[in-house]
């Protein structure tokens, strides 16, 4: 069943260098020149991942050549800019700590150290959550929480004071600010001033509960869990995890197999079960599972929606050319001069579905390393 898998992450590679990838939609569809970026990031981190269970030596061996294209002795980052103050271009720096404790390279260390430097610097609320990016001022996202807490737990853990609290307080200001009491479901993004065109102005909310958003929100919780050392941290974040992946099961969509890409609105006309935000979730079951962290049923929930992935959304073209589909290329909220990004149920089911991107692969392959590791 998985044997076009591994075919299709050999392809991928081959055809990849870090000027250019095979798997960054966005930046072959603009012409662009692969940067610092958290697509690629996305795929480095599951290249790992899967190095690591399948013992492919040269995965890792990519990883490493790719990185160190973009990361300069002195530890600086090419392409990075840490004056836009976006979470995204932290992510790409969570494979520094194991390429460094690998490799023994110091400027992956170095590297760490700058982006660490970068993110001490982030704009954040009055309440203390890191704003999305600087063109989002006083905004949340659940993506957000993907792209830089996991990198500051390794930091921290790595070579750092291991003092995880601000991570928990930031988590946890999610869960208050950010969960659906009814629906037990996290909307897309929340904005602490009530100013965007796209909130609540009661409750600083958007609209609606997008997949892809609550992927990432729950692969940084399964992270966390296993990141953060045993005590009171660990504790609130894997209760926050737990009870999100009950509230999520509730919502697969039992005739695909799948979630849907607007979460609540199983069937309603222009709704698709969505594979990226689909694997994320597979992935997030799978590894709590293993953890320990969630209930034992959850490894089974996992792996049919992994292997639903897989029956539905994998393909084999006539020229033996493997495809992963129906990925959400991009979705957002905003800013003001882009009202379309309203976050309506309309606004995320209008956004390209697209084949082979990385927010689509990357999880898809970090589920795959979840089925396929030994137990």
């Amino acid at each position: 069943m998985y044997e076009a898998i591994d075919r299709y992450v050999d392809s991928l590679i081959r055809r990849s260098t870090p000027e250019q990838t095979a798997w960054n939609i966005e930046k072959i569809r603009q012409g662009k020149a692969t940067d610092w970026n958290y697509i690629d990031g996305c795929m480095m981190t599951a290249l790992l991942n899967l190095a690591e269970v399948s013992r492919r030596r040269d995965y890792a061996d990519f990883v490493d050549r790719f990185i160190s294209h973009f990361v300069e002795d002195n530890g600086t980052v090419r392409t990075f800019r840490g004056e836009k103050h976006c979470l995204d271009d932290i992510n790409e720096g969570r494979v520094l700590f194991p390429l460094y404790l690998t490799t023994g390279r110091e400027k992956y260390k170095k590297a760490a150290a700058y982006l660490q430097g970068w993110l001490m610097q982030q704009p954040r609320t009055a309440e203390g959550s890191w704003w999305h990016k600087e063109i989002y001022p006083n905004q949340v996202w659940l993506d957000g929480i993907y792209m830089a807490q996991p990198f500051e737990a390794l930091y921290q853990k790595t070579f750092g004071e291991r003092d995880y609290t601000d991570i928990t307080r930031q988590i946890l200001l999610v869960r208050d600010r950010m969960r659906d009491p009814e629906t037990g479901l996290y909307f897309h993004g929340y904005d602490a001033s009530r100013k965007a065109f796209w909130c609540d102005p009661a409750t600083g909310r958007s609209r609606s509960f997008w997949l892809r958003a609550i992927g990432w929100f729950s692969v940084a919780l399964a992270d966390l869990s296993e990141i953060l050392p045993e005590g009171e941290d660990r504790r609130q974040i894997t209760s926050v995890f737990v009870q999100l992946m009950e509230d999520m099961a509730r919502f697969r969509d039992p005739r695909s197999g799948m979630f849907w890409q607007v979460v609540d609105q199983g069937g309603r006309p222009g709704n698709y079960p969505e594979s990226s935000g689909s694997a994320m979730i597979a992935y997030a079951m799978l590894k709590g599972a293993r953890l320990g962290v969630l209930p034992e049923k959850y490894r089974g929930i996992g792996k049919q929606v992994f292997d639903s992935i897989v029956q539905s959304c994998l393909t084999t073209t006539d020229d033996g050319d493997v495809c992963l589909g129906s990925i959400c290329l991009v979705a957002g909220l905003g800013p003001e001069d882009n009202r379309r990004r309203d976050g309506t149920f309309e606004y995320y089911i209008s956004e390209p579905v697209v084949s082979n991107d990385a927010k689509g692969v990357a999880p898809f392959l970090l589920a795959y390393s979840e089925v396929i590791r030994p137990v």
